[in-house]
């Protein structure tokens, strides 16, 4: 039914037009402004029309279609006698025509509208000047009520600035910039001023696939390694399964693991690679994680198929027809704009200046820059079904299916009571919100939140961009522009929400709680510089453990995941604390665990980096100097084991050492000078120097012994 609907819905709004017939006789007076909608199947589709006519007499008339993003569209032939009245539009195929009868009083009329051999029912009544005139001052009381209710909700909320812009019925009801974009100059919010918009950037990537399926290159239900066919995950065989619809609707199985890419300098083609090392928590299709990193993957694959970038793609075919052209990509470009805000994070119960962190190579996940006087076109695209003005950038079916759910999210329940059938569509996030169609995607990242929200039956939309880290801000000022705007009595959610923090604040574990499960009087199993070092991950990249603080004093460790830094306090055994933020921000990320080989040595750590897995395990990387061949050059030669001679050579970089009646082993880095043997557990070479460096010898490290040999010199080869 629905597709029948949305077929007869276009042919509807193709066209409302133009016959020439003949200019009426001396009849009822339509002047001013009606307005009426047409009764397509399953719908009804608005429309106005403002009637003048001229000193000569001669009538003339525009029409708007709201649904169609159609504004001041010429009528033409308009015939007006005592009990009926026929006009078409101009210029537009299938020769739409609208024909009908005046009510007793003149105000209304009534009959059909035909187009294209079809009719359908019309009518439409009289707007006298004081309903426009109620009407309008309706809203310029409700926009008032809305400045107000943003005034006082700042200061609570402790957010510096806000800009909000609102459309209804494709006109744009209010622009405006609320406190500061920069506290520390003093530098308003504007209209214009730029703002990161976090996650809300995902529909921008599923709108670019969204061409490209109805270019006919891509198929949302088509598998990922039909485009990307070096794609892979951990799992063989959902690695052989997703679609392209599976990475845009966060059913894939892997959850966030958002700190492998996080604050990282890996390229958007180094994190593709190393999606393989990353572990799945769920099963495939079962169930919804949110997960950046298929969104990065997503707009990869947006780039590789368009033959281009995902930024390139997303700036010709969606920004520069939506007149977007300030928005950008990156934090550099950011920075170099006319008017930018700078973001902030609360701490202590004050606010602070948050840096900006580039996230360029997550960026189809979330690294776009706007400001609303661009966004509002953004959701005037969306109100449109794929229209900018008479233009199709994105066919109706396909506007439909990032519009329709996908995933449902409603299992453990909403939020509130008025937010019901929560789901998720393709870069959406769509839910009934008091019986009204709701599509919306916020963003969330460092210093700023953002709202894009929309009511495609309602013909309503809007877009908040606010720079405080994490504020619940954006979607309590939408509800309330919501309410007031639908007609409904508006829901205390800013009071709500201020409740649940304190609730929230109130529940939190205390330090007391933390050293519960603390075993007292313990100390670390190695001198603290035992346990420095780089520890690595495939997935994840490397820790650096280093020593810091004045020896014998405050000397303490302190780890490093890619720019993410924080000092350790031992806690207990071989298990240290991480107390800066943002490692420690989460009870759950705060323990580094280290372990120990064979050898007693340190040799690997862990930590959860990702809650709803286990911890994640580092191993301690060799120095990278046992790797080259030139160092490793000092080390070859014969050595002499009692009656023996052990040969060390180089083979493809790899030392070798060679004992007579046995076979040549590879040598792998280990730590220091010393090297462990691939292929047996537990054994390794470790390399003797003398005080000015030379290597002197040799020790064979064994689960049966350590047996030395000593290196034979140049004159002890001659000789022999």
């Amino acid at each position: 039914m629905s597709a029948v609907r949305n077929r007869l819905r276009a042919s509807a709004l193709a066209a409302l037009a133009g016959v020439c017939l003949a200019s009426g006789v001396r009849a009822a007076d339509p002047s001013g402004g009606w307005e009426g909608s047409i009764d397509i199947p399953g719908s009804a589709l608005a429309f106005t029309v403002e009637f003048s006519r001229d000193s000569a007499g001669a009538w003339a008339a525009v029409v708007d279609i709201p649904a169609q993003n159609a504004a001041d569209l010429p009528v033409e032939g308009i015939i007006v006698t005592d009990d009926s009245l026929i006009f078409a539009l101009a210029g537009i195929p299938g020769a739409p025509v609208f024909r009908g009868a005046f009510a007793a009083d003149s105000g209304a009329v009534a009959g059909n509208f035909t187009q294209g051999g079809q009719a359908f029912p019309f009518s439409m009544t009289r707007l006298d000047v004081a309903a426009r005139q109620a009407r309008a001052a309706a809203l310029a009381d409700n926009l008032a009520r809305i400045r107000s209710f943003i005034d006082t909700a700042l200061a609570p909320w402790k957010v510096p600035g806000l800009a909000i812009a609102i459309v209804k019925d494709d006109s744009v009801l209010m622009m405006e910039g609320f406190g500061l974009r920069d506290r520390e100059n003093n530098l308003p919010v504007t209209p214009r001023t730029l703002f990161p918009i976090g996650s809300s950037t995902k529909a921008f990537t599923t709108t670019a696939l969204a061409m490209l399926v109805d270019s006919g290159l891509v198929e949302w239900d088509g598998r990922v390694r039909d485009y990307l066919p070096d794609f892979r995950l951990s799992d063989p065989e959902i690695t052989d399964q997703a679609t392209v619809r599976d990475l845009c609707t966060h059913r894939i199985g892997l959850p966030r693991h958002d700190l492998m890419w996080y604050s990282s300098d890996c390229t958007r083609e180094e994190m593709y690679r190393r999606l393989r090392y990353l572990d799945f928590s769920k099963d495939f299709r079962s169930e919804f994680q949110y997960q950046n990193l298929m969104y990065m993957t997503a707009g990869y694959l947006v780039g590789r198929v368009a033959g281009t970038s995902w930024e390139e793609f997303v700036r010709a075919r969606i920004f520069l027809p939506l007149g977007m052209t300030n928005s950008n990509f990156s934090i550099a470009e950011l920075e170099k704009a006319p008017e930018f805000a700078r973001g902030y994070e609360e701490k202590n119960d004050t606010l602070a200046l948050m840096p900006y962190r580039p996230i360029e190579a997550i960026g189809p996940a979330g690294a776009i820059n706007s400001s609303v006087d661009q966004m509002v076109n953004w959701i005037r695209l969306h109100l449109a079904n794929g229209l900018r003005d008479t233009v199709r950038l994105v066919s109706e079916g396909q506007m439909i299916e990032m519009h329709s759910p996908c995933v449902s999210l409603d299992r453990a329940g909403g939020r509130y009571h008025e937010t019901i059938l929560t789901s998720y569509g393709l870069g959406w996030f769509i839910e009934s919100y008091r019986g009204h169609y709701r599509v919306h995607h916020g963003g969330n990242i460092d210093g700023f939140s953002a709202l894009a929200s929309f009511l495609p039956d309602d013909r309503l939309g809007l877009v908040i961009l606010t720079n405080k880290n994490g504020t619940p801000l954006p979607s309590i000022v939408a509800n309330y522009v919501d309410d007031l705007l639908l007609g409904l009595e508006p829901v205390d959610y800013h009071r709500r929400a201020l409740t649940q923090l304190a609730a929230a604040d109130s529940s939190r574990g205390t330090e007391a709680q933390a050293a519960a499960d603390r075993v007292p009087n313990t100390k670390p199993s190695h001198d603290l510089s035992a346990y420095a070092g780089e520890y690595e991950h495939p997935g994840y990249g490397v820790v650096t453990v280093s020593l810091a603080g004045v020896p014998r004093k405050d000397q303490h460790l302190r780890a490093v995941l890619h720019s993410l830094e924080s000092d350790l306090e031992h806690w207990h055994y071989d298990v240290f604390r991480m107390i800066d933020e943002p490692l420690a921000d989460k009870k759950a990320r705060s323990f580094l665990s280290f372990s120990t080989n064979t050898f007693g040595d340190i040799d690997r750590l862990s930590v959860v980096l990702e809650p709803t897995l286990p911890p994640i395990e580092f191993v301690r990387r060799p120095d990278s100097r046992l790797s080259e061949p030139a160092y490793l050059a000092q080390f070859t030669g014969d050595y002499l084991l009692e009656q023996l001679a052990v040969t060390v050579a180089i083979q493809a970089d790899r030392l070798t050492v060679t004992v007579p009646g046995q076979p040549t082993y590879t040598l792998l880095p280990y730590r220091n000078d010393e090297f462990t043997f691939r292929d047996l557990s537990g054994y390794s070479v470790a390399f003797d120097r003398a005080k000015d460096g030379r290597i002197t010898g040799l020790r064979f490290k064994q689960p049966n012994g350590v047996f030395s040999a000593e290196k034979r010199t140049a004159e002890d080869t001659q000789n022999k």
